[in-house]
């Protein structure tokens, strides 16, 4: 891997990371919730945009390799919080909330596989690919 897409990669892991606590911490804060929906905001929306640019960069020939590093690995790569929702989880079965950690499991694995079908199929039917 080149100096350049290491440095692509970081650059945007930075900004993915502080979108990531942005959004987590407004989505929190506006929504009253026992489930974690912060984080499955975050999960849902980068999901979304991976799938609108991994479409995108397979229908066009517009941005550089570095520029994809950038957006998927690192902007997006430090956006979706996985780890994060995997303590959450553990965090509601340890509390004793099996149903709802069953619910933020259901919710964030399907939900973000369709979220980025649905921005892959949203991309693709606007390029008429």
């Amino acid at each position: 891997m080149s100096w350049q897409t290491i440095l692509a990669i970081g650059s945007g892991g930075f900004i993915g990371a502080v979108l990531r606590a942005y959004l987590n911490g407004l989505i929190s804060h506006r929504v009253p919730h026992e489930l974690p929906y912060g984080t499955l905001g975050v999960n849902l929306i980068g999901s979304f945009v991976m799938g609108v640019l991994i479409a995108y960069f397979m229908y066009t020939t517009v941005f550089s390799l570095h520029a994809k590093s950038f957006f998927s690995t690192g902007i997006l790569g430090a956006l979706t919080t996985y780890s994060t929702f995997a303590v959450e989880t553990l965090l509601l079965i340890n509390g004793g909330h099996l149903a709802l950690a069953a619910a933020n499991m259901g919710l964030n694995a399907f939900g973000s596989v369709f979220a980025a079908g649905g921005g892959f199929y949203l991309v693709k039917y606007l390029l008429k690919a």
